[in-house]
C-alpha cells in the first residue's frame, strides 16, 4: 500500500467528488488531509484507498465489508450545471465511508426517473446480476425509478442484493423533477396516439385512393 501524498484535485478525481466535497469533508473529519508549510492540502493514498475499498476498513474485519454499488441521478442537465448531482453524490458517498462499505463502482446519471433506457442504471443492473456488490445505495428510493420500486427490491433480492437509501426526505426540486417527468410521460403518450391516429389516417386514404382508382379503371372498362 503506498504512502505517497497527492494534491486536492487528484484526490478529487481518484474518489469521483469536487475539491469542495473534500473541503467539507475536511472540516467535518471524514477525510483529513495532511496540511504543508504552504498549508496546502496533501493527501494520503492509504486513505484513499481505504476509502475506494482497496485498504483495509477502520475498525471493521475485511470479512463484514460489504460491497456496494452506488447511483445518483438528476432529471435535468440544468440540475447537474447547478450542482444538484455532485452534492447528491458527495452526500451519499460519505454515508458509505461512514458506513464503512467498499464501494465497487459508482454511478452519476442524468436523466428522467421513468425512463427505462439508462445506461449507467443497466451497469448497476450487471452488477448486481454479476453478484458483484451486495447492496445498492442510493439517496432515496425514487432516485433509482418513480414507479415499482418494491419489484426492483425484488429482482434485487433475487441476487441477495439489498437497495439501501440515506433519506425518506425528498428536497423541493426532486417535486419539480416529478412535475417535469409527469409532463414527459404524457408528451410521450400525446406523441404515441398521435402518431397512431396519423397512421390509420395514411391508411384509410391510401384504401381510398386504391378504391378510387380500380372503380376509375372499371369505368374506362
Amino acid at each position: 500500500m503506498s504512502k505517497k501524498l497527492v494534491g486536492i484535485g487528484e484526490a478529487a478525481e481518484m474518489l469521483g467528488v469536487s475539491k469542495g466535497t473534500l473541503r467539507e469533508w475536511d472540516r467535518d473529519g471524514t477525510l483529513v488531509p495532511v496540511k504543508t508549510m504552504g498549508n496546502h492540502r496533501r493527501y494520503k493514498m492509504t486513505d484513499i484507498e481505504r476509502l475506494l475499498g482497496e485498504g483495509p476498513v477502520l475498525e471493521k474485519p475485511k470479512d463484514a465489508k460489504v460491497r456496494v454499488g452506488v447511483y445518483c441521478r438528476v432529471s435535468s442537465h440544468e440540475q447537474k450545471a447547478k450542482g444538484d448531482l455532485e452534492r447528491q453524490s458527495g452526500r451519499v458517498l460519505k454515508h458509505c465511508i461512514e458506513q464503512g462499505y467498499d464501494v465497487v463502482e459508482s454511478f452519476e446519471e442524468v436523466g428522467s426517473g421513468m425512463n427505462d433506457h439508462r445506461p449507467k442504471l443497466r451497469r448497476l443492473f450487471e452488477l448486481v446480476e454479476g453478484r458483484k456488490i451486495d447492496r445498492v445505495i442510493i439517496e432515496h428510493k425514487d432516485r433509482l425509478c418513480r414507479f415499482m420500486f418494491e419489484f426492483l427490491v425484488s429482482y434485487f433480492g433475487g441476487y441477495d442484493v439489498e437497495i439501501e437509501w440515506v433519506s425518506d426526505i425528498l428536497g423541493k426540486s426532486y417535486e419539480q423533477e416529478l412535475v417535469e417527468d409527469m409532463l414527459s410521460l404524457m408528451s410521450s403518450f400525446s406523441s404515441k396516439i398521435y402518431g397512431k391516429r396519423s397512421s390509420e389516417v395514411r391508411k384509410a386514404k391510401k384504401l381510398a385512393e386504391a378504391a378510387a382508382a380500380a372503380e376509375e379503371a372499371g369505368d374506362d372498362e
